[in-house]
């Protein structure tokens, strides 16, 4: 009796040991998919909206000053006084549409809207400067140059 109750117990020796050193049980669940990485996709930037009546800043005056009112791809530049109102400088707009919040663009001239006027510019193009919330461009009368500073109203 002693034979059998030995190579049982030899038998169960031997299969607790197996267990033991059997390798870990893979914890994954095999029907889990794969980790998706998302990709960040950024938003093409908004160009600048120059859209709106602009003032001079840097007026000497509180009743004299230029002023300005860009609508879609066109700016008018005009001399403001209590008793009038004369333009000086209609022309094109461009915007970048890189979301750039400093830029210069060169605008041409509508001479149909400057060549009778006694007060307006002759020059065929005007650099203009938008930057920090300010529009700026070269303004020469009467032998005087000066730069104009814009604030949107």
């Amino acid at each position: 009796m002693k034979t059998p109750l030995r190579l049982a117990t030899a038998v169960a020796a031997v299969f607790l040991l197996a267990s033991c050193s059997a390798p870990a049980a893979d914890t994954t669940d095999a029907t889990s998919a794969p980790t998706e990485q998302v990709e960040e996709v950024e938003e093409a930037p908004e160009p600048v909206d120059l859209t709106g009546v602009w003032k001079q800043t840097n007026s000497g005056a509180e009743d004299s000053f230029q002023s300005a009112t860009i609508a879609g791809q066109t700016i008018e530049v005009f001399w403001n006084s209590p008793d009038m109102q004369a333009i000086y400088w209609a022309g094109t707009v461009e915007v970048p549409t890189d979301g750039s919040t400093s830029f210069t663009w060169d605008s041409a001239n509508d001479k149909t809207k400057t060549d009778n006027a006694l007060m307006a510019s002759s020059d065929d193009t005007k650099t203009f400067t938008y930057a920090d919330g300010e529009l700026s461009y070269e303004l020469t009368a009467l032998g005087t140059t000066m730069t104009v500073r814009l604030a949107k109203q």
